[in-house]
């Protein structure tokens, strides 16, 4: 079955579909090997791992579809991907669906900020006319080759100006044919409640850790409607808090050995790289 329409499955059908976000081809290999039915990259990660910046729009389109070719390939998983506002107005949209489409993505999400964007749980972001943002759309879907693979709307209004406006929105962008409805940032269980109510088609909640929407568990959003819900920042936060652990460490007492029970042994680590399936290629070739 193609990712595309794996993805599409998995999001239309009756479980939540949980999608833990990642920006490193290592760490899209471990959520394969956990489990996880599809994947999620997140463009802050992206940002912060290959800029040591913050989400501010500052990753070009080219920097986003080259991790997202390395993603899709390490983990075989279908995999949505961040494609902030589609880099440019309808014709540039055009261009990145096509290119995250080859690097063999199963899906991306466009929003509705002005460029540059901020990050979803910033504050200060100004938004594009709705109707703008419509047309945009309606170029993606008629620039994808694969009607499988999903092209998702989110919306940054709920931030920038209110939760009526976030829901008009949401609506309207249903409406001009999104696959699914990202409402980013919704600020109480009451608001997270509303939204897929309103909204008649699978809506994407992102549980960002000490955000501004509170933390639910798959089942609770289940529970409330949600389709998928991406967990997008949560493990890269979790590995730069543990990284200044072990090198404060190493810093003050010139030795890892503390944190040997930390980590994968050097076999383990290169078991979870396949290094067993290359040395077979490796024979099979004559190398």
């Amino acid at each position: 079955m193609k990712h595309t329409t794996k993805l599409r499955k998995l999001i239309e059908g009756d479980d939540i579909l949980v999608c833990p976000g990642t920006y490193d081809p290592l760490m899209a290999k471990l959520i394969k090997q956990l489990g996880f039915e599809a994947m999620y990259m997140t463009g802050a990660g992206i940002s912060h791992s290959t800029l040591a910046m913050p989400d501010l729009g500052l990753t070009t389109m080219t920097e986003m579809v080259h991790r997202a070719t390395l993603l899709a390939d390490a983990s075989e998983l279908p995999l949505i991907c961040d494609a902030d506002t589609g880099y440019g107005n309808a014709l540039n949209v055009m261009r990145t669906v096509r290119e995250y489409e080859r690097a063999g993505v199963a899906g991306i999400h466009i929003e509705d900020q002005e460029m540059p964007k901020r990050c979803g749980h910033f504050f200060g972001k100004s938004l594009i006319d709705k109707e703008e943002m419509v047309g945009k759309l309606k170029a993606a879907l008629d620039a994808r080759q694969d009607e499988d693979f999903m092209i998702i709307a989110r919306t940054d209004a709920r931030t920038a100006v209110s939760f009526e406006e976030a829901l008009d929105r949401a609506q309207a962008y249903a409406e001009a044919g999104a696959d699914v409805i990202f409402f980013e940032s919704p600020r109480s269980v009451e608001e997270l409640t509303e939204v897929p109510k309103a909204i008649d088609k699978p809506v994407l909640a992102n549980m960002v850790e000490t955000g501004l929407t509170p933390l639910l568990s798959a089942p609770e959003l289940q529970e409330l409607g949600y389709g998928v819900v991406i967990f997008a920042g949560g493990l890269a936060r979790f590995l730069a808090r543990q990284a200044q652990g072990f090198l404060q460490n190493l810093k003050d007492t010139g030795t890892t050995e503390a944190y040997m029970d930390r980590m994968n042994s050097f076999q383990e680590h290169n078991e979870l790289l396949e290094l067993p399936k290359f040395e077979e290629m490796a024979k099979k070739y004559g190398l």
